[in-house]
């Protein structure tokens, strides 16, 4: 009777093994979710540990110093910026995706999203000007979230993952 009883314990072992397994990737993910706009790098950081390739870091551009105040012009310090964006970006086949972050204060011509927006259209129309094919730049969209970091608008260049079809 001993000996079953032994014998049914080992086999059921690997049950233990099984439920720390789960509990490790059930804290993991929950540690992921938790993490927020932290995600990225992290996930970046598992990758690279996984033998994976890093992914190139999104370019920010603060917005208050591409244009001027209150407006989607460009000025010259801006597009001095700006081609030097290009010059790093124009030997690569990548698609690009341009992104808007937060807003910065409204002035008279536009409320904050008109002039989010146009902004970052702006940004496309010159990196186009400047010698990047269009088939390369991608809009993606604007996120008004300035949240508490009062930067104003951060207007970010990064490769994007996959071509679409």
């Amino acid at each position: 009777m001993m000996t079953a009883i032994t014998s049914q314990a080992r086999r059921n072992r690997w049950a233990v093994s099984f439920a720390d397994l789960l509990m490790l990737l059930l804290s993991f993910f929950i540690l992921l979710q938790a993490s927020g706009q932290k995600r990225d790098a992290m996930l970046a950081q598992v990758r690279q540990q996984f033998g994976g390739r890093a992914i190139a870091k999104d370019m920010e551009l603060h917005a208050a110093e591409l244009f001027l105040p209150g407006e989607a012009l460009l000025s010259d310090a801006g597009r001095v910026q700006l081609a030097r964006v290009v010059a790093g970006l124009r030997p690569g086949r990548d698609v690009l995706d341009l992104t808007s972050e937060g807003t910065d204060p409204v002035r008279e011509r536009f409320d904050e999203w008109d002039l989010a927006a146009a902004r970052l259209g702006a940004v496309a129309r010159e990196l186009k000007g400047q010698g990047l094919r269009g088939d390369r730049l991608r809009i993606r969209g604007l996120d008004q979230m300035d949240g508490a970091s009062g930067k104003g608008q951060v207007i970010r260049i990064g490769r994007a993952a996959a071509r679409p079809r």
